[in-house]
């Protein structure tokens, strides 16, 4: 195929500059490489040639689809470049006749677009909600593990007690069961309602479930058809109506879950703390099913037991003054009922299940609100058993 180019018969310069007259045509004499057009060829059938690896080794139909095209292409190149070789060896084009020749051609067939398969890459698994799933605690870069996960892999401790403010709280409504039990059964209902709607909301917070205004309604209603039950058979009948209405509350807990459309991990898991938390709100309801003055000793050694484990002291420390505060507030509120001395034993008892229902408060490094909601309500909720049993014994 001849190179030569013509401009009315005059040869072509290729270093004027595109200056040319435009009254001459530029014609072509011989074969030339029609770009935008190529025939479809089928491949062939033996095995790939050499031109072939230089383009990624995936073949002709997966580089360039049914068309093919790109050994035909590379032969005419292939084809051009030996008959330029005489050309590429003139003076006029020197030393650089080979890139000239070369590059244009090579960087042809690398700026075309190769529908390369993309290597499969792992994506990380999603989960319902759409963001990333659950991975191993970490310090940072994470924001889906749980603030107790972090300080576990931060070396700190999950378990954080509410302070000062929430045992005050306790101990107010301590004392307004006491008071309450000091004027009759109806007067202790009120602080006792209080105190069981605290234990709902703050048992869902705690295990991590807000909102879950359907299970703390629940619980709650359990408590108050607990009360109600204990109020229509009498304080001697106490238990069987607390120990009926939580078998009856456990049964309807179970069916309203089966009946859930969730999955079956959340749907054990919402069982476990509708039931817990339905639990503690009618157990809470032996305060009022206590004798009178149980109640008020009970209360009073609460509320001290709470008032000195907040006190910045050591650990150890801090639980020996809390029991010896509740034995000390049972004596005194004892000399003010029936008990006497033996108020030191139901104060003992009665701190010991509140630094129990405190230490359930503080663990897996609640929120504010677990601190002012389950904070303030389970050391006197756990206390209520003590209460109950050890007032019943004492009497």
């Amino acid at each position: 195929m001849s190179n030569d180019q013509h401009y009315g018969g005059q040869p072509y310069d290729p270093y004027a500059g595109g200056q040319q007259d435009p009254d001459v045509t530029q014609t072509w004499e011989g074969q030339t490489w029609d770009t935008q057009y190529q025939p479809a060829v089928q491949p062939r059938p033996q095995a790939p040639g050499p031109y072939e690896q230089p383009y990624g080794g995936y073949g002709e139909q997966q580089q360039y689809g049914a068309q093919g095209y790109a050994p035909q292409a590379y032969e005419q190149a292939q084809s051009y470049e030996q008959q330029a070789q005489p050309r590429a060896q003139s003076p006029s084009y020197g030393q650089q006749a080979p890139q000239s020749y070369e590059q244009p051609y090579a960087g042809a067939y690398q700026a075309q677009p190769q529908p390369v398969a993309a290597p499969v890459a792992a994506a990380p698994a999603l989960v319902a909600d759409g963001g990333p799933a659950y991975s191993s605690p970490t310090t940072s870069g994470n924001t889906r593990i749980t603030d107790a996960q972090r300080a576990r892999a931060e070396g700190r401790s999950p378990i954080i007690e509410p302070g000062m403010q929430p045992a005050a709280l306790t101990a107010v409504l301590g004392l307004l069961l006491a008071g309450g039990a000091a004027l009759g059964p109806y007067g202790l209902l009120l602080p006792l309602v209080l105190l069981q709607g605290l234990t709902a909301a703050g048992w869902f917070r705690l295990n991590g479930m807000w909102p879950a205004r359907q299970g703390i309604a629940l619980a709650f209603a359990g408590g108050l058809v607990a009360d109600g039950a204990l109020l229509a058979v009498g304080r001697e009948n106490a238990a069987p109506a607390i120990l009926g209405t939580l078998g009856a509350w456990v049964l309807l807990c179970l069916v309203l879950q089966l009946r859930s459309h969730a999955d079956p991990d959340e749907r054990m898991y919402g069982l476990m703390a509708t039931v817990a938390s339905a639990a503690l709100t009618v157990i809470a309801t032996g305060h009022l099913g206590a004798a009178p003055d149980a109640v008020v000793v009970g209360g009073v050694a609460v509320a001290a037991a709470v008032l000195a484990k907040a006190l910045p002291l050591p650990g150890p420390v801090s639980v020996v003054a809390a029991l010896l505060a509740s034995a000390g507030a049972g004596i005194a509120a004892g000399g003010f009922t029936d008990l006497g001395a033996s108020g030191a034993l139901l104060g003992l008892g009665a701190g010991v299940c509140a630094l129990v229902g405190l230490r359930a408060a503080s663990y897996d490094y609640p929120s504010r609100f677990v601190h002012m909601t389950a904070g303030v309500a389970l050391p006197l909720t756990a206390a209520a058993p003590a209460v109950y049993l050890l007032g019943r014994a004492l009497a």
